[in-house]
């Protein structure tokens, strides 16, 4: 029984290695014929800078693959390579190649360009002439260590502003100190406007009713007056020292006059409050000033409100794609000032590039081509697609319009098991391509903040469909919605 279970267990181990084998074997061979295999022709070009192009990687044209890259090796002090393309993708004598970069890591890849329909082709061995070397990596990391230093300057300000406990507790005190005074602004206007409408009323009653009795008054003082300078008169005749009668009347004489004085300039105010005139009396009587003070004090309050519900969502997101080989990555931007709306401005470093069409109607004299024919370029650039769309939810349905991608695009998003599930649907790409790209992916939010995501792009395109899986970061930031130079209305 033992020599029959040491033979069963060698048994084992020779159908597995058999199977090792064989299964090595038919790798070998997929991965040989998915380089391209011996069939097509070979055509070399000269470049001065080959770092992060690699062997047997893919050739494209237009973003797709149409050959590899068959060796790489130093010719003439510049690097020499040998690109293997398929036999029904022709190349011209105007043809030309660069070295394209695949994403931020240092990656690269060549993309042709056929040349011009009509001239001579390429055969096999021949030289294309014309090169465009790319942007280096440590070009473009050089200009991020300058913008990155440009923006240090600019946290190292904000931060000593702003950023430090002291600098949060002064703003949040100064917006809590705006509120508490358009509060109590509002709430002074509304209780004491009938009290001071009454107060100027009761001056004004008073005035108007006191006013013959004061003429009376007035006249009064004259007639003392009269008398006094008639009883000093009659003291000089009769021998009475006179100084001190005629101090006491001269003072009675001012007194009479400053209190005549003062009594016009009361009438006269009590006049122009009356009329409605100066600040005082437009405040009595102009009722849409006071309902402008209402106005503006209601305004501020709807500030201060808008910037406390405002939230600033940040989504850092990187998705590999299987069939391209190539990495995309995400930074979006969320404004959300209520849970059924908010603005999305996003930044895309898409490997694919920004393609365009460009159509040129040529007239030539040569006599080896026709006086008159049209050209129709394909330029893809290797530069950022913008996005910016505004997003409007109903229920678990939040749909979405704008710029996709640097295109214009819509979307139409499913939030579902307290949405911690997403199912994300984006059509864009319109007049870039013959049928629109179609992107579909759901999302699982596996720990807080952090999500796992997959999915199809491009849905429509037989040629450009990819299968991607991702990771993405999603936090409300609060330190970035303080320095924010606005905020919605609600």
């Amino acid at each position: 029984m033992s020599g029959l279970a040491r033979l069963t267990t060698a048994a084992k181990v020779g159908l597995f290695a058999v199977v090792t084998v064989v299964a090595g074997i038919l790798i070998y061979s997929f991965a040989r014929k998915s380089v391209g295999g011996d069939s097509g022709y070979v055509v070399y070009a000269l470049m001065d800078d080959a770092a992060g192009i690699a062997r047997h990687s893919y050739v494209r044209m237009a973003g797709i693959p149409v050959g590899s890259i068959e060796s790489i090796r130093l010719q003439g002090g510049k690097a020499r390579i040998d690109i293997r393309i398929n036999s029904d993708v022709p190349l011209y004598e105007d043809a030309s190649v660069s070295k394209v970069s695949s994403s931020l890591l240092g990656e690269y890849y060549l993309a042709v360009s056929p040349g011009t329909e009509g001239k001579r082709r390429l055969q096999h061995g021949d030289r294309i002439a014309v090169v465009r070397e790319g942007t280096s990596t440590d070009e473009i990391m050089r200009q991020v260590a300058g913008i990155a230093a440009d923006v240090k300057k600019v946290t190292e300000s904000l931060a000593a502003s702003v950023g430090t406990d002291q600098g949060r507790e002064n703003l949040k005190d100064t917006l809590e100190n705006l509120a508490q005074v358009t509060e109590a602004l509002n709430q002074t206007v509304r209780e004491n406007r009938t009290s001071l409408r009454n107060i100027f009323d009761n001056i004004e009653r008073i005035t108007a009713e006191g006013r013959p009795e004061l003429r009376e008054i007035l006249e009064n003082v004259r007639v003392s007056t009269e008398e006094v300078r008639d009883l000093v008169a009659r003291a000089e005749r009769e021998g009475a020292e006179p100084g001190e009668v005629r101090q006491i009347v001269e003072k009675v004489n001012r007194a009479s006059s400053s209190l005549e004085s003062a009594l016009a300039s009361l009438d006269e105010v009590a006049s122009r409050v009356e009329r409605g005139e100066g600040t005082l009396g437009r405040l009595t009587k102009d009722e849409r000033l006071i309902d402008e003070v209402e106005e503006v004090a209601t305004s501020v309050n709807e500030f201060v409100g808008g910037v406390s519900r405002l939230q600033t969502i940040l989504l850092l997101r990187t998705d590999y794609q299987f069939l391209a080989s190539a990495v995309k990555s995400y930074v979006e931007l969320r404004l959300q000032p209520r849970e059924d709306k908010y603005y999305v401005i996003e930044v895309v470093n898409d490997p694919r590039g920004l393609t365009t069409y460009e159509q040129i109607d040529v007239s030539t004299t040569n006599p080896n081509e026709p006086p008159h024919y049209r050209e129709v370029r394909t330029i893809t650039t290797n530069r950022l697609r913008f996005s910016l769309q505004f997003a409007q939810s109903f229920g678990p349905f939040t749909g979405r319009f704008g710029i996709k991608e640097s295109t214009g695009g819509v979307g139409l998003d499913i939030l579902l098991f307290e949405n911690r599930f997403e199912l994300r649907q984006d059509l864009y790409g319109f007049g870039e391509v013959v049928l629109p790209r179609w992107r579909l992916s759901l999302a699982y939010e596996f720990v807080k903040r952090f999500w796992l995501l997959g999915g199809v792009d491009d849905v429509l395109s037989s040629t450009g469909r990819d299968y991607f899986v991702g990771i993405a970061l999603r936090f409300n930031d609060e330190d970035l919605k303080t320095i924010l130079p606005f905020a919605p209305s609600p």
